[in-house]
């Protein structure tokens, strides 16, 4: 044993932890004796006799009794077949992804025991924790994850419950080769409740994943915070997104609820639908995106109602394809552009009598019923020429602008095509999650280049 793994060790010792170790020259009774020289410190009881565990000659380091477990630096940590509730501190997954040959540890409900399986390639993540297919009903609660590829992956389980964890992955990788914080493939009726994952690549990758419940997490310094892929009927509610590229990628899926969940100062888009059908977008609260709050790319059948887009470089980018969606009762409020849509056609962006709150919108209520008494187009035929020509910014106080303003509002029929709200509010609707005290509010920078290297668009 080299003397930096021991090193390892013992800082998990000093953070309170409470070792015992599975070598790979194996354990002669039910407690552990040495560990490479080392003293009496390390002397802690096993459940049951643990057998050896070896890939190749690397040992695997594992601490059993409730504290911490460290890995041999290409190896999953642990791998779950059938456990209860754990309590550890997991630290140090291997790095390549797709590895032919993988040892693990499985935990069982009734005692420990290392052995020594393989997995095909297709299967293969280096992590602190993987849950396998048969692992149904499997908790993993309140444990720390530190400096792994991926930190807890869900393959192919049914019913787990991950909640209260702390994962902080690698982030010395290029942003594509690091690991997910939660990854989660081909999984029923799963509860994430109230992890969080600051560092890694994405927070939550959820993939061919249906009637699972995403709920109170914190994401901060990720590519995504929250990743969907052919994912339905699932619910994504009270999380949190802070200085992330994207804050929620919601992609080739539908049937979603996506309730209260808030973004900060992510740079690329707070909230983007891809693809995706017949979900309910509400009550979030998007503030500061440097781009756009939310981008809807071919998605149809939407609901987007009581949202709030502030302070982001687009309010709503809407894209042609994206048909039927109902935009009522939203909150645009002091974006760069409240709207962009390049096409021709007009959308009615009202339901029921009920527009959506645009804070430049000159107009008055006479009636004092709430809604002003004239229609609103958030897009103009302005708008249109810069997002077009960038560099007409330029002339943007110009008298040619100023002519331009004064003939399309004396000929209406010059308006672009885009949103008209027919019954815009006069007041905002209240956000149903406040933004947090004591935290910077700077929005992200409009120009991705301006965050450095590692932030470059998305999309």
């Amino acid at each position: 044993i080299h003397h930096e793994d021991e090193s390892r060790i013992i800082r998990h010792v000093m953070r309170g932890c409470r070792l015992a170790a599975a070598l790979a020259s194996g354990i002669e009774n039910d407690h552990i004796t040495r560990f490479g020289g080392a003293h009496d410190l390390f002397k802690h009881p096993v459940h049951k006799r643990t057998r050896r565990f070896q890939r190749g000659d690397a040992p695997f380091l594992a601490a059993l009794a409730g504290g911490g477990v460290v890995g041999a630096d290409f190896l999953d940590v642990v791998t779950v077949e059938d456990v209860g509730k754990t309590a550890l501190v997991l630290a140090g997954s291997g790095f390549e992804v797709g590895s032919q040959f993988s040892g693990e540890l499985y935990l069982n409900a009734t005692f420990f025991e290392a052995k020594t399986r393989i997995r095909p390639i297709s299967e293969a993540f280096d992590s602190g924790v993987y849950i396998e297919q048969g692992a149904d009903h499997v908790t993993v609660e309140e444990n720390r994850f530190e400096g792994n590829l991926f930190g807890i992956v869900l393959h192919g389980s049914k019913f787990a419950t991950i909640r209260r964890n702390h994962i902080a992955n690698r982030s010395d990788l290029w942003p594509n080769d690091r690991g997910n914080g939660i990854h989660i493939w081909n999984n029923t009726g799963a509860l994430i409740d109230g992890n969080t994952v600051t560092s890694g690549r994405d927070g939550i990758y959820i993939e061919i994943s249906h009637d699972n419940v995403i709920r109170a997490n914190r994401f901060e310094g990720l590519r995504f915070a929250v990743h969907y892929m052919y994912a339905n009927d699932n619910e994504i509610t009270d999380n949190v997104s802070i200085r992330n590229r994207i804050g929620f990628a919601l992609m080739y899926c539908k049937k979603l609820k996506v309730y209260r969940n808030l973004s900060i100062s992510d740079l690329n888009h707070g909230l983007m639908l891809h693809t995706t059908h017949k979900s309910d977008i509400a009550q979030n609260f998007i503030y500061g995106t440097g781009e756009k709050c939310l981008f809807v790319y071919t998605s149809a059948g939407n609901d987007v109602r009581d949202n709030r887009f502030e302070q982001c470089g687009i309010g709503v980018h809407f894209t042609g394809g994206s048909e039927n969606n109902l935009f009522h009762g939203n909150s645009f409020v002091s974006n760069e552009f409240q709207v962009k849509y390049t096409g021709m056609r007009n959308y009615e962006w009202s339901h029921k009598g009920r527009g959506n709150y645009w804070s430049d919108n000159p107009a008055f209520d006479l009636d004092g019923n709430g809604i002003a008494d004239s229609a609103f187009r958030p897009n103009t035929l302005i708008d249109w020429v810069l997002w077009r020509y960038p560099l007409a910014k330029l002339l943007i106080a110009s008298p040619a602008f100023q002519t331009l303003r004064f003939v399309q509002e004396q000929l209406p029929t010059l308006f672009p095509g885009g949103a008209i709200d027919s019954f815009p509010l006069m007041l905002p609707t209240p956000p149903a999650i406040p933004l947090p005290d004591g935290m910077d509010l700077t929005p992200a920078p409009r120009d991705p280049a301006q965050a450095g290297s590692d932030s470059r668009p998305i999309m």
